[in-house]
């Protein structure tokens, strides 16, 4: 499995649709500053889930839309698409390959597609789980994050090689599991009470029956 394109339309500096192809082997973007390189980055993480507008280098999550400039007005929305080739084996599905897109409203509106089709960003996190591919995980090594792995608490350290390794998509789905069994002892100690309750009000009742057929005797 690797990664295919990049498409952006309206995503900050890139207002017009832009695509961009990566073929196998090592692609490297370069240019000057200020054109864009740093929004190729976020646009991967954002489209991945990222939902910390501060990680973007933005002040609210509408920040990522195109807002204008001397020459053009500001547009309504912002959509990224990373599509991945070869898939089938690597993620254990029937897809060739993967379209994964993500759209922002300026109302605050957001959607999640896969390929093409609505979903929540929860499916794409699983999709992709143990793969290193999402918006904090080892396959984005940015300025500085080896330096901050090397120092962080063992912990951390640990969550990565859980990831490469392919454990977290299990201890995931461990916690959901457990989540899912609390959420039906509650139910079940719900339902006792109820059960109670009506047992209550049935004797209650039954002895209200009685009284009134003695009554009518």
């Amino acid at each position: 499995m690797h990664l295919q394109s990049l498409e952006l339309l309206g995503f900050k500096s890139f207002a017009d649709k832009t695509l961009l192809n990566f073929h196998e082997g090592v692609t490297a973007v370069v240019g000057p500053n200020g054109c864009g390189k740093s929004n190729v980055l976020d646009a991967v993480r954002w489209v991945l889930g990222e939902q910390s507008a501060k990680s973007l280098r933005g002040d609210e999550m509408a920040d990522v839309i195109f807002n204008g400039s001397e020459t053009r007005k500001p547009i309504g929305f912002a959509e990224v698409s990373l599509t991945f080739t070869d898939c089938a084996e690597e993620l254990g599905i029937d897809w060739h390959d993967v379209r994964v897109t993500r759209r922002v409203y300026r109302d605050g509106n957001s959607e999640y597609l896969l390929n093409k089709t609505l979903c929540r960003l929860r499916d794409i996190q699983s999709l992709f789980a143990d793969t290193g591919i999402a918006r904090s995980a080892y396959s984005m090594m940015e300025q500085g994050k080896i330096d901050m792995i090397l120092s962080s608490r063992p912990e951390d350290r640990r969550a990565v090689f859980e990831e490469a390794a392919g454990v977290t998509k299990y201890k995931t789905q461990k916690r959901e599991a457990l989540r899912k069994l609390e959420a039906t002892d509650a139910n079940l100690l719900r339902i006792g009470d109820i059960i109670k309750e009506v047992k209550r009000q049935i004797g209650s009742l039954q002895r209200q029956a009685g009284k009134a057929r003695r009554y009518q005797a």
